[in-house]
């Protein structure tokens, strides 16, 4: 047989009984569907917390209350919460460390604020100025307070635009207006620029105010949430964190390391955790989305051996005049590998339509890309070979003379 002879029998054969081939192709699309959005998603997501981690700030170490926690995992679920950083070790480390270029300390809390009739619920950090450039804060509007406004413990704040437009309205002028939080008021002397990012670590929903005075009304004590240091280099962050590790074990008079009451983590260590996470969680919606995958190899199956059983007598006809076991065989894997194809296209132009409509929600972006696509269509045709290849064998094994006098 051509290739143009086995097209055309495939065609017919498919074509035959349409309703029962697209129902079975249904079950290939959806698969293959399923995995290029699950796969979108995730990839989405990665780029998304990646980005965020990035614009946090440029050779960032972080150092964060709580000791740290067993080998192959960052730290305990205290972490944060404990009060074992004060603002002494802030002073030690900014005249300790001889690679860093900033050191900003940070207190944060989640109150209500409150401005006229509006009111929002959102992060309130009090700092100092070497924040901005630390975690690479821009001023979109006024100023950020300075040196003197927190050491004369100056009720100023600085706010992020979500919080801006939650309060006053989108776009308002803010400068010089009042906001209460907790009831202490404070006087709006800068809006920052918008960095994108929704949820509760918004760095767009966020109000700034000198570390001095979230300590004296908010906290009452001179620890702090965590330290932030900048290297001056990205070749000294590994420097930086270990200094700043030498310097507070020192401090705090620890000389067991893995007693620390601190832990420490750089820019690196939170993109290789963010990867770690998400990567698992993509892996695990290809899986469950594979599982329909395999659901539809099953139903292709099922299609070719009923196929097979309904031209029993064509197959006997075909065989006695002339046509050999690998010509039969090579028709009904040919009818199973078009129809995966098929089903496969299909379900990779509905796969990205699905990662399109989620992008335009706004929930995510769902960044489909180019290997997923090929990787998609390629598990297709191996599934259409691997479950049409036993109903071909099948057929191709039949023994004329009994193939013909099937009924």
């Amino acid at each position: 047989m051509t290739i143009n002879d086995i097209l055309k029998e495939t065609s017919s054969g498919l074509l035959s009984n349409k309703v029962r081939t697209g129902l079975t192709m249904l079950g290939i699309v959806i698969g293959i569907a399923s995995v290029i959005a699950m796969l979108g998603i995730g990839n989405g997501a990665t780029n998304s917390i990646q980005a965020r981690i990035e614009s946090i700030g440029a050779n960032l170490v972080v150092i964060s209350p709580g000791a740290p926690s067993t080998p192959g995992s960052q730290v305990r679920a205290s972490r944060g919460s404990a009060n074992t950083l004060t603002m002494a070790d802030v002073a030690a480390l900014e005249s300790g460390i001889t690679s860093a270029k900033a050191v900003a300390p940070s207190v944060t809390s989640r109150l209500q604020v409150v401005a006229g009739g509006m009111n929002t619920n959102t992060s309130i950090i009090g700092t100092t100025p070497a924040y901005t450039d630390i975690r690479d804060v821009k001023i979109d509007s006024g100023t950020f307070f300075s040196e003197d406004q927190v050491t004369q413990l100056a009720r100023v704040a600085v706010l992020g635009p979500t919080t801006r437009d939650d309060l006053f309205g989108t776009g308002v002028d803010t400068i010089g207006q009042s906001i209460r939080i907790n009831g202490n008021i404070f006087t709006v002397i800068g809006i920052t620029v918008a960095k994108g990012g929704s949820g509760g670590n918004s760095t767009d929903d966020v109000v700034y105010i000198p570390i001095t005075v979230a300590q004296q009304f908010f906290t009452g004590n001179q620890y702090v949430s965590s330290i932030n240091i900048s290297a001056q280099t990205s070749d000294l962050v590994t420097d930086v964190q270990n200094q700043a590790t030498d310097i507070l074990l020192a401090r705090h008079n620890i000389t067991d390391p893995t007693k620390a009451d601190f832990s420490t983590m750089n820019q690196s260590d939170m993109l290789a955790t963010a990867s770690s996470i998400t990567g698992t969680m993509t892996a695990l919606l290809a899986a469950i989305a594979g599982i329909s995958l395999l659901v539809g190899g099953i139903g292709i199956m099922n299609m070719m051996l009923t196929t097979v059983t309904e031209r029993t007598r064509e197959i006997g006809l075909r065989k006695a005049v002339g046509a050999k076991k690998r010509d039969i065989r090579v028709q009904f894997l040919t009818e199973s590998v078009m129809l995966t194809a098929i089903g496969g296209i299909i379900g990779i132009i509905f796969g990205i339509g699905i990662a399109w409509v989620i992008t335009l929600t706004g929930l995510l972006t769902a960044q489909v890309s180019v290997m997923s696509v090929i990787l998609s269509f390629g598990v297709s045709a191996i599934i259409g070979i691997i479950f049409g290849y036993y109903p071909a064998a099948r057929a191709s094994d039949l023994n004329p003379i009994d193939a013909l006098r099937y009924e």
